[in-house]
C-alpha cells in the first residue's frame, strides 16, 4: 500500500482517480470494514484505486481538545490494517485549524475532487466534514450531484446488540469487557511494546513473568482495559512464535505499585530466547486486581486463574487461534534494554 502523510506528496504521485473513504478508522473496525469493502468493490467496478482518507491527530484534538479520545490503535497499526483490507492508498492528512476551518464546498472541491481526483466517495451514516462539522451525508449528495461523483452511504452496523464504533469499543474496554469488544472489532484487542525488566519479585516470589512497556508516545493516547487479570494471546513480534497467557494490568497493589504495569505469564514453556517485543491480545477478564496478604496468597491466586485460562483456552481454541495476515508495525526504540 502506498501511505502518504501530506497532500502535496499524495498529488505529486497520481493519486487519482480515486474510489475513497474518509474517517478516522480508529481502531479499523466491522463497521469500517463494511466501509472498505464498499470502496473496493467499487473501485474494482468503475477501475479506480480503491483509498483512505484519514486525520493525524484526532481532529478533537484541534477542534475540543477537553473531548479527544483515548485511542484504539496508532497511525502505523491503522495503515496496517487498512493495507490488510485491500486499500491500495491512504492519506494521513494532517489535522489543524486550517483544515477544521475548511468549509464543506471548499474541502470538497478542492481537497477531494482536486487534489485526490475523488470519482467515488464513501462515508458512514454520521459522517460529518468542514467548519463546525457543518457538512454531513445530505451536504455530500449535494455537492455532488451533476459531477458524475458517485456518493455512498453505508449504513451503521450492529454487533451483540451494540451499534459498532470506536466509542462503543472504548467504553467496553473501559468496561473490562474485552470479549465483547474483540467482536465488534472483529479481532482482540492488542498492546504492543517492548519486554522490559521488571524488580524481580515474579521470578523470586510468584510466577515469572514478561514486562510491557508500552512506547512513551502512547502512555497518554492509548485506550487500556479496565485493570484486572486478563485471559491474553501473547505474540513474539519478531518470530510466528505466540503462546496463551494471563495478563494483569495494573497497580500491583500487593507490592504498594505506584505506575500501571502490563505483566504477562505464559501458560507454556519459552524455549529460546525471550522475546525482544510483544503484542498481548487481551480475550476475557477473569477478575479485578486486588490486594493479597503475602505473596504466597498472590502465587496461589494466579495459579487458580492459570487453571481457568487454560480451561477458557480450551473451549474457544477454534475462535482464537485464526491465523492473522496483518503485519506489525514498528515501534520505537525502547528507552530500557529487553529483558
Amino acid at each position: 500500500m502506498r501511505l502518504f502523510r501530506q497532500l502535496n506528496d499524495a498529488t505529486a504521485s497520481g493519486f487519482g482517480p480515486s474510489a475513497i473513504t474518509i474517517g478516522n478508522f480508529d481502531g479499523v473496525h466491522e463497521g469500517h470494514r463494511a466501509l472498505l469493502d464498499r470502496t473496493i468493490a467499487l473501485a474494482r467496478a468503475r477501475s479506480l484505486k480503491p483509498s483512505a482518507l484519514t486525520f493525524h491527530p484526532h481532529p478533537t484534538a484541534i477542534v475540543a481538545p477537553h473531548r479527544t479520545p483515548r485511542l484504539l490503535s496508532t497511525i502505523e497499526a491503522r495503515a496496517a490494517l487498512l493495507a490488510d483490507a485491500g486499500i491500495a492508498q491512504t492519506l494521513v492528512l494532517p489535522f489543524d485549524q486550517l483544515l477544521a476551518d475548511l468549509e464543506p464546498a471548499e474541502f470538497f472541491q478542492r481537497i477531494l475532487r482536486r487534489d485526490l481526483g475523488a470519482q467515488a466517495i464513501i462515508v458512514g451514516d454520521n459522517f460529518r466534514f468542514g467548519r463546525r462539522q457543518s457538512g454531513d451525508v445530505n451536504t455530500l449528495r449535494e455537492l455532488g450531484f451533476g459531477l458524475g461523483v458517485t456518493i455512498e452511504i453505508v449504513p451503521a452496523i450492529r454487533r451483540r446488540g451494540f451499534t459498532v464504533s470506536s466509542s462503543q469499543i472504548r467504553a467496553l474496554l473501559a468496561a473490562g469487557r474485552a470479549g465483547l469488544a474483540a467482536r465488534l472489532l472483529g479481532r482482540p484487542y492488542s498492546l504492543a511494546g517492548h519486554v522490559v525488566k521488571g524488580a524481580g519479585r515474579g521470578s523470586r516470589e510468584t510466577v515469572p513473568t514478561l514486562n510491557l512497556e508500552l512506547p512513551s508516545l502512547d502512555d497518554a493516547a492509548r485506550a487500556l482495559p479496565l485493570d484486572g487479570v486478563y485471559i491474553t494471546r501473547t505474540r513474539d513480534r519478531g518470530t510466528p512464535r505466540s503462546w496463551p497467557s494471563i495478563t494483569n494490568i495494573g497497580y500491583r497493589p500487593t507490592y504498594n505499585g505506584a505506575h500501571l504495569t502490563i505483566e504477562t505469564f505464559l501458560l507454556e514453556p519459552l524455549s529460546g530466547d525471550a522475546p525482544a517485543q510483544i503484542s498481548v491480545d487481551f480475550l476475557h477478564r477473569l477478575r479485578p486486581e486486588r490486594r493479597f496478604p503475602s505473596p504466597e496468597d498472590l502465587r496461589a491466586q494466579i495459579l487458580s486463574d492459570v487453571a481457568r485460562a487454560q480451561s477458557w483456552f480450551r473451549r474457544a481454541a477454534r475462535w482464537i487461534n485464526r491465523p492473522t495476515t496483518t503485519p506489525p508495525p514498528p515501534l520505537p526504540a525502547s528507552p530500557q534494554t529487553p529483558a
